[in-house]
């Protein structure tokens, strides 16, 4: 077997909303495809991937450095023992010349081409990918339906109370029982009329509702929401400083006593490994949000789960940021403690298969081999017409 092209594009997931830090009118990412010289039914065997919202396309780092690589190596070098796609063995070659740190934007270009790469692998040997994935890295027995959180409750022009609350009913009528919303882009006051408006939706209760700062406040403020937000018994606080700002952190766990929440702006096994170390995250209650689509792949999100093994943390205190289907297949494979969910928003590369239910907060996978992002019929033919 060997990569005959790869092909890689740019799709707009655009939105009028805006989070604590940045608003959503020019996000986009990129998308890509890696074409084998494996024919099925008379066409070859092609993997896609793309990026996670959050991060706007990283094409020049592709088509400059990853994707040369891995065109100019031998076939051999990209296969395991056995003749297979060894995507551990592309990354490899796909991170030649790359010296240590300055992860930054480098780390979305690998990760888009190595969610490729797992989706070509998987096809090739028929299976759906969280199937793969276990018999290969889990235990063989995945779980069978991961759960969701539904995150929203973004500023947006016009939206008031009234809007939010809008808002979290329609997810609680898709099936899901937890919802996340956006603070830090408001004065406390305001930020706390809107997380008790959503908590009327809720019936009172704060285990249901998580609130995400995107990284916004420093020491004071943080510590300030902390105390305002205690008494409500919330999911989590998520991202509430500078994710590298791993003291900022560890002094916030040391005075609020609920869960917290953070990783999805660390890109690599070693920012990880600072924030375990230094972070002051409690393991019995705290949730590690790392995105794998956007850490140099699964190739390098695999090592962090070996790391966080060898700190004492559970694969279940991880939920991934990002609400895409490559996730979801992580989470059931790894058996994670869930995935990301943002109904109806970064479309077209989020969201899971066109056919799938969230019942009681949980989704199932799909069946189709790889990632099954043939499933999504507002996806797949943009991915496809790049190779085409």
């Amino acid at each position: 077997m060997k990569i005959t092209s790869v092909h890689e594009g740019v799709v707009p997931i655009s939105s009028s909303i805006r989070n604590a830090w940045i608003d959503f009118t020019a996000m986009d990412c990129s998308i890509v495809a890696v074409v084998s010289d494996v024919i099925r039914d008379g066409e070859p065997v092609v993997g896609y991937g793309f990026n996670s919202n959050g991060r706007y396309s990283a094409g020049e780092i592709m088509r400059r450095r990853v994707v040369p690589r891995l065109l100019d190596a031998d076939a051999d070098a990209l296969l395991d023992e056995g003749g297979s796609l060894d995507p551990a063995r592309a990354w490899d070659v796909m991170m030649r010349n790359e010296k240590p740190g300055g992860h930054g934007e480098r780390s979305v270009a690998v990760g888009v081409v190595d969610m490729a790469l797992f989706d070509l692998a998987s096809k090739i040997a028929g299976q759906p990918l969280y199937r793969w994935l276990s018999d290969r890295y889990g235990d063989g027995e995945p779980d069978e339906s991961v759960f969701v959180y539904a995150a929203g409750g973004y500023y947006a022009p016009g939206k008031g109370l009234r809007e939010l609350q809008d808002e979290m009913r329609r997810f609680l009528e898709l099936g899901y029982r937890v919802v996340k919303m956006k603070i830090g882009g408001a004065d406390l006051a305001e930020d706390l009329r809107r997380i008790e408006a959503v908590l009327e939706i809720l019936d009172g209760d704060g285990s249901r509702l998580a609130v995400d700062v995107n990284g916004r406040f420093d020491l004071a403020t943080a510590l300030e929401y902390g105390r305002a937000l205690e008494p409500y018994g919330l999911c989590w606080y998520e991202e509430v400083g500078d994710p590298l700002d791993y003291r900022l952190n560890a002094t916030l766990a040391e005075h609020y006593s609920g869960r917290l929440a953070t990783g999805e702006n660390l890109f690599s096994l070693q920012d990880a490994r600072n924030l375990v170390r230094y972070g002051g995250l409690r393991p019995d209650r705290d949730v590690i949000q790392v995105d794998p689509a956007l850490s140099y792949g699964l190739v390098e999100y695999l090592r962090i789960q070996d790391m966080l093994r060898e700190h004492g943390w559970s694969s279940r205190r991880c939920i991934p940021h990002g609400g895409h289907q490559f996730s979801l297949h992580i989470a059931a494979a790894l058996k994670l403690g869930g995935n990301e969910s943002y109904p109806g928003e970064f479309q077209p590369a989020g969201g899971f298969a066109d056919d799938a239910v969230v019942r009681n907060g949980h989704v199932g996978l799909t069946e189709l081999p790889g990632i099954g992002l043939e499933g999504k019929s507002a996806f797949h033919p943009l991915l496809r017409d790049l190779h085409r």
